[in-house]
């Protein structure tokens, strides 16, 4: 019995450690620079609301893993591409490049714009697509390209469910209604982001001539954590998946988010 759990001991230390290897091996594809002081901790995901593998211990019940989703027993693999997989290999499989996520259909959202608005808004680029591949409930939430080693493919989930408030046996919303469950409506995006505030458009506040925006601290963005990518204002510029104890993700008080960039 000794041998046994030393031996389990030792198994349980060697999956921590490959645990811990996926989530940095990406970061600074989420991360635009190293330098920006941003930190990121893999353990943060543990028992989060990003973190499928513990859902059933958090809501006490023992019907959505391996039934509503695969759990791939790796809070990781639900984003970030395995160890021994490149950025690109994904893409031929409808991946989104540089991640473990299948790429929603880009063409079916509505895009937000308005008359006072003198930015192009683009189509969501990857580094938001990875956050709608979820959230816009149109991919399951266990749709990844690469599923890790030594998975058991017999507990392979019956339904596949995506993150909607639809009613449909497809949806979360079936159950999370805010009476049979809690209410999924929160944390869905939908394809109508005409409400939303607009993502994958330049930062108007870079040529520090715009009256109405802040200039940024440096090329990644503002010091207190706000983030831009490649000088463009994506979902992961106001939220931080890795901060799963702030409001909404958010990277700094909402108080002072929306100061953080605009004047008035």
């Amino acid at each position: 019995m000794q041998v046994f759990q030393n031996y389990l001991r030792c198994l349980l230390t060697v999956l921590a450690a490959l645990l811990l290897a996926v989530c940095p091996s990406q970061a600074d594809e989420l991360q635009p620079s190293k330098a920006h002081a941003i930190p990121f901790d893999a353990n943060r995901i543990l028992g989060s609301k990003h973190d499928l593998t513990s859902l059933n211990h958090r809501a006490g019940v023992e019907a959505m893993a391996d039934v509503a989703f695969n759990n791939y027993d790796n809070p990781c693999v639900y984003c970030h591409l395995p160890p021994e997989k490149a950025a690109g290999d994904g893409e031929a499989a409808g991946g989104i490049i540089g991640w473990n996520r299948i790429r929603p259909v880009a063409k079916q959202y509505d895009i937000y714009n308005s008359v006072s608005l003198q930015e192009t808004v683009n189509r969501p680029r990857d580094i938001s697509m990875l956050c709608l591949s979820c959230h816009d409930g149109t991919v399951a939430v266990d749709r990844i390209v690469f599923k890790p080693m030594g998975w058991n493919s017999d507990k392979q989930a019956t339904l596949h469910m995506k993150l909607g408030a639809d009613s449909d046996i497809n949806h979360c919303g079936k159950c999370h209604d805010g009476d049979i469950a809690h209410d999924v409506r929160v944390t869905t995006i939908g394809t109508d982001l005409r409400d939303d505030h607009p993502i994958s458009i330049r930062y108007a506040g870079l040529a520090n001539d715009n009256p109405n925006f802040k200039s940024v601290d440096g090329p990644q963005g503002f010091d207190n954590g706000v983030t831009l990518y490649d000088g463009m204002v994506e979902c992961a510029s106001c939220h931080d998946v890795h901060k799963p104890e702030a409001r909404m993700l958010l990277r700094v008080e909402p108080s002072i988010l929306c100061a953080t960039c605009h004047i008035k």
